[in-house]
């Protein structure tokens, strides 16, 4: 019977594992991204690269957009209930406009688009993988990686950032309509005090860490579907985890970049 020191050091190599394919499989999509630009590449990844854009951004908008028009309201009668104590209810606009801005906005996109496109990632490339598509690529000497990865890998870095500026404004947006209704904040003014509070670097550290969001779900769920083995079974269970593993990258890629930007006084 294996003891608890082995289960650990089975769990650890398991997971350094994990770390070191995600890495490779990073690498090789870089390399193999060329051929889905435009101009440069193959129009035809390119092709596909735009259709994943719209699978990703375009269909997740509505759904983000009322995500974060809800978490705004939220947001914003929340901390206004507390700061209605001091009589400070108009820094209630700072906190939501710097709040969205840095956090919410990349976190819930992230979450939503984990949800939606990294199980999906995960679960066409897991049929892809049972039913032997890939190995057919293969013999036609085309790389599963820059045929099939690539292209979800660049429309994800375009789309995971955009969806962030449309959460940041859906949910500042929804705080200006409580400001509006509860103080009869007019909106004009209320925009004068968003602009004052929210720094260009505080928009510049949402959409870096939108780009890594995005590189984590598309490159998790990718990575899922490569890895599936077995039969139709076994494509739930890679989708089930490519959603469970990039949230949690998520977060612990969120709880990091806020570190490092408080000790270095820039958050």
């Amino acid at each position: 019977m294996p003891n608890v020191l082995e289960n650990v050091g089975e769990k650890t190599i398991e997971h350094l594992d994990y770390v070191g394919s995600l890495n490779i499989q990073w690498w090789a999509t870089l390399r193999a991204m060329v051929q889905s630009l435009p101009f440069v590449g193959n129009r035809y990844r390119w092709q596909a690269a735009v259709r994943q854009m719209l699978a990703i951004g375009v269909d997740a908008m509505p759904m983000v957009s009322l995500m974060s028009i809800c978490t705004g309201f939220i947001f914003a009668m929340q901390g206004a209930s507390e700061l209605r104590r001091f009589g400070a209810l108009r820094y209630v606009v700072d906190l939501v406009a710097v709040g969205f801005t840095r956090e919410l906005g990349p976190l819930m996109t992230a979450i939503a688009v984990s949800g939606r496109s990294g199980s999906a990632f995960a679960a066409e490339i897991g049929t892809m993988k049972v039913t032997e598509e890939l190995d057919s690529l293969r013999v036609m000497a085309l790389e599963p990686i820059e045929f099939v990865l690539a292209p979800k890998y660049l429309a994800a870095l375009i789309a995971v950032p955009c969806l962030s500026i449309v959460a940041n404004l859906c949910g500042i947006l929804a705080g200006g309509l409580f400001m509006f209704f509860s103080t009869r904040l007019m909106p004009v003014l209320y925009l004068n005090y968003v602009f004052a509070a929210i720094d260009l670097r505080d928009v510049v550290m949402g959409l870096i860490k939108s780009v890594v969001f995005g590189t984590i779900i598309a490159q998790v769920g990718c990575l899922e579907g490569f890895r599936v083995r077995g039969g139709p079974d076994s494509v739930g269970r890679s989708t089930t985890s490519a959603v469970v593993k990039s949230t949690f990258l998520v977060i612990v890629a969120d709880a990091i970049f806020t570190a490092i930007f408080y000790y270095t006084g820039k958050h």
